[in-house]
């Protein structure tokens, strides 16, 4: 097992891909490929896992598919169709990323759908047992590797840049909900794992605070959001983080977690949560 960082335009530890008995788990963008296939050498993946199919962990499939083409692809069963026909993920991506999509994170390919293996939460695919864990994403899942106890969490256990403990939630619209997500780090924290498996950035080998803290500073921030508006939260977070790291670690931060998109995910969630109350 190892992490590999695909060095995302050029910055270390902003996105991991891992490798785990063979297979990929969340492969990265695809304009990081050609990092991930040099730190592969010959090796040939032998299964890719999707924790969820937002670009920064899995725009990279439909090229390593097209690359080798019997190669199988594991995502929940509500991100499969928008990986077999990526053009409406493409059409919310771009309303988000602009004329920047392509170089942030590199040209989609489809999967075809004779490779896709749709999960829906409760398998064991490949040693793997599987959770449905929405709340940062409603395509989410997680796996947790039964013989290492190592538990790769995607978005869920929010994102924290070694050396520092600084955590951060990842916030980007459409699909945050914050009850889903704290019931998804439930689910985390009853597997009970040895290491978190973060794919922004690394493993981390307290899983019990770490997750603890994770929770503690998702609430906080959506209770930030519903006091503040945009650029306020925004200047806010932004200040929060340069003041908690050193300038380089800061960077990697703001390359895993753009401030840009966190405040509207966020404003989203209040705006359902209050239309499902009226």
């Amino acid at each position: 097992m190892r992490v590999i960082d695909v060095e995302h335009l050029g910055r270390p530890h902003a996105i991991a891909c891992w490798e785990v008995d063979g297979m990929l788990v969340d492969p990265g963008p695809e304009s990081s490929l050609h990092t991930v296939l040099d730190k592969l050498g010959d090796e040939r993946p032998e299964a890719i896992l999707l924790t969820h199919i937002h670009l920064d962990h899995a725009a990279a499939t439909g090229a390593l598919v097209a690359r080798w083409p019997d190669l199988p692809v594991y995502v929940h069963e509500r991100g499969a169709p928008h990986i077999v026909d990526p053009s409406r993920l493409l059409a919310s991506a771009e309303r988000l990323y602009g004329d920047k999509l392509e170089y942030l994170w590199g040209k989609i390919q489809p999967v075809p759908e004779a490779n896709v293996t749709a999960l829906a939460g409760g398998e064991v695919v490949r040693g793997m047992r599987v959770a449905y864990t929405p709340g940062h994403a409603s395509h989410h899942v997680s796996y947790l590797h039964e013989e290492t106890g190592t538990a790769f969490v995607g978005d869920v256990a929010a994102c924290r840049i070694p050396p520092t403990n600084l955590i951060v939630p990842p916030t980007p619209p459409p699909d945050i909900d914050v009850e889903l997500w704290e019931d998804s780090i439930a689910t985390i924290e009853s597997w009970d794992p040895t290491t978190l498996a973060l794919t922004h950035f690394g493993p981390v080998d307290e899983p019990a605070a770490h997750l603890a803290e994770a929770k503690r500073r998702l609430r906080e921030e959506a209770d930030l959001v519903r006091e503040m508006d945009e650029p306020a939260y925004e200047a806010d977070l932004q200040r929060r983080i340069s003041e908690e790291l050193d300038p380089e670690v800061r960077e990697e931060m703001f390359q895993a977690v753009p401030t840009a998109y966190q405040w509207s995910g966020l404003d989203r969630y209040w705006r359902k949560k209050a239309e499902r109350e009226a």
